[in-house]
């Protein structure tokens, strides 16, 4: 039997506060999901889940020390400084 063991992160305090900042100033109130650690047991494999950031509705996943925010997959991707923007582009 494949044994999964996971394991929380604790979200970047930077981040974080650059998020929150971002998401006061636009007046809105994100959601913050930490990410976590899941290894297979006795195996090498792991897989980092993101963080998860919800925004009116809409999921954005970061990495803990990136300047890159990820909108719903990993494919569609926007730096931090340009949150603002997107945000407002929103309204």
């Amino acid at each position: 039997m494949i044994k999964i063991v996971t394991k929380g992160l604790e979200f970047d305090k930077e981040l974080k506060k650059k998020i929150e900042f971002i998401c006061e100033f636009s007046n809105i109130t994100p959601t913050i999901i930490n990410g976590a650690i899941r290894n297979i047991d006795r195996t090498n494999l792991s897989y980092i889940e993101p963080h998860r950031i919800i925004i009116k509705g809409i999921t954005f996943l970061a990495f803990n020390y990136s300047k890159t925010l990820y909108i719903g997959n990993l494919s569609n991707k926007i730096e931090l400084k340009d949150l603002e923007a997107f945000l407002k582009a929103l309204n």
